[in-house]
């Protein structure tokens, strides 16, 4: 397994293809410093006593010790550790610890390329496991891109008046495929060593080119990164862990792209295209937010207990009844991801597949409530975090006496402690990166209604009709 100062040199040797306002830049540019920290995590909990028997996992492949964010879980406990992994990393981070994405497409991608073998006589299965292997000897990261840009939503790809507002295959070769198209809003793209495309929607007979799932490095020939950057305010004095971390987004770009047929995983087999999609996002991506939704709440959590602890109101009916509503959230999201894993099957391919209608409502239940949880601690923290004054005016001797004095709240508390925590809130909730982080809390892996209809395909409400006929007396 790599360490961090290995990961990170790695990315300073990849090819310049990261765009940022305008310019071309270096993986290792200041402004993605933040983003790629995140990232960086993942490999220093290696080391970590507390992260021990979570980090790491054992290779179904090879029998060697791997970074469980290079696994294809193999059974129940995987899917509760990785969850719980995912919950307790996040909490070092202040928010989503990434690299779950490249995760969840080799699960899904173990899955789906076993099917489509066992229908089409092809050997993606095969070639997808030489590539495992390889992903996991590397202690690879990836982004997982699937959400096509789309254009008109209302039409198919084969419909569109631009084919290449999906990433289609443009030709065939003896040696591999040419792709073309974007994929957008990949989190964690220029921080990546490799991209995994997959489908982002069921096609259609006439949308074979369309149906199409590879890996690259994320530096390939052709591929371009436009990429936004949301990283917290930059701290002169009061540094802290959370203004370490930050995110980054891009505009995937495919200009004519060449794969090696060793790396494509999907070409053509519509019928898949779907499942595809659902495995990666429906599936595992969902039960991967079932951790990491949970690990944001807490965050909101803490920050309004200790914003009413130092207010001295943390005691008062409503600020409980508002934590006990929070922690509702926090641990009915986290116990969904629980009872998907020890409620879900093992499949022929050795996958372990979480429960499809538990994952789904834990996801939607975290995305209808995130606005609602920083609704809540907004209620608490007050105008405060909009119209804190910038840091120099603390630092300042003429200014910063009188902070001292009319910034003060209960007693016991220091000054310092009341602006530590008002400045935390002030980017939690006022900032352009709690911004990102609120949005992404909705739509992150799915909207609540790609979890709805995936709810209403799944789940048996039949079955409660016929509860209440029986009840009712009713008789058909």
């Amino acid at each position: 397994m790599r360490t961090s100062e290995e990961y990170r040199t790695s990315l300073r040797k990849m090819k310049k293809n990261v765009y940022i306002d305008g310019k071309l830049v270096e993986r290792d540019d200041p402004i993605l410093v933040p983003s790629t920290n995140v990232l960086a995590k993942t490999f220093d909990l290696v080391d970590d006593p507390e992260f021990k028997g979570l980090i790491t996992a054992r290779s179904h492949l090879t029998g060697i010790e791997i970074n469980r964010f290079t696994h294809v879980n193999q059974n129940a406990e995987d899917l509760l550790k990785k969850q719980e992994l995912i919950r307790r990393a996040c909490h070092l981070t202040g928010g989503c610890i990434q690299r779950c994405m490249g995760c969840d497409a080799i699960n899904a991608l173990s899955l789906i390329t076993y099917e489509v073998d066992k229908s089409y006589g092809t050997d993606y299965h095969k070639r997808f496991q030489k590539y495992l292997e390889y992903f996991q000897k590397e202690d690879l990261t990836a982004a997982m891109a699937q959400t096509d840009v789309k254009g008109d939503r209302s039409l198919r790809p084969h419909q569109q008046k631009d084919p290449d507002l999906y990433v289609r295959v443009v030709e065939r070769r003896s040696d591999g495929i040419v792709v073309r198209g974007a994929k957008n809003h990949i989190t964690m793209a220029p921080n990546a060593d490799e991209i995994i495309c997959v489908p982002t929607r069921a096609m259609t007979e006439n949308d074979v080119d369309w149906a199409v799932a590879f890996a690259l490095p994320a530096d390939a020939e052709g591929i371009k990164l436009i990429t936004h950057v949301a990283n917290p305010r930059p701290r002169k004095y009061l540094k802290a862990p959370m203004s370490e971390f930050g995110v980054a987004d891009s505009f995937v770009i495919f200009d004519d792209v060449f794969v090696p047929w060793d790396r494509v995983f999907l070409c053509g087999e519509w019928p898949f295209a779907g499942l595809l999609a659902h495995a990666a996002g429906g599936l595992y991506h969902r039960h991967s937010y079932c951790g990491c939704k949970p690990a944001v709440t807490d965050l909101v959590m803490g920050a309004m207990a200790l914003t009413a602890d130092y207010q001295g109101v943390e005691n008062k009916p409503h600020i409980r009844s508002k934590l006990a509503d929070l922690a509702c959230v926090a641990e009915l999201v986290y116990a969904a991801g629980i009872a998907a894993a020890v409620t879900g099957e093992k499949h022929p391919s050795g996958n372990f597949v979480p429960n499809l209608v538990y994952v789904n409502v834990g996801r939607r239940h975290a995305g209808v409530n995130i606005y609602h949880e920083l609704e809540t601690l907004t209620d608490v923290a007050g105008g405060l975090p909009a119209t804190l004054p910038f840091e120099g005016d603390f630092s300042n001797p003429e200014t910063g006496a009188y902070l001292e004095k009319y910034l003060k709240r209960r007693e016991g508390v220091s000054t310092e402690n009341i602006h530590r925590c008002f400045r935390m809130l002030s980017e939690m909730l006022c900032s352009a990166l709690g911004g990102v982080w609120a949005v992404a809390g909705v739509h992150g892996g799915g909207s609540p209604i790609m979890e709805e209809i995936l709810i209403h395909l799944s789940y048996d409400f039949n079955a409660k009709k016929k509860l209440v006929k029986h009840l009712a007396g009713i008789k058909d």
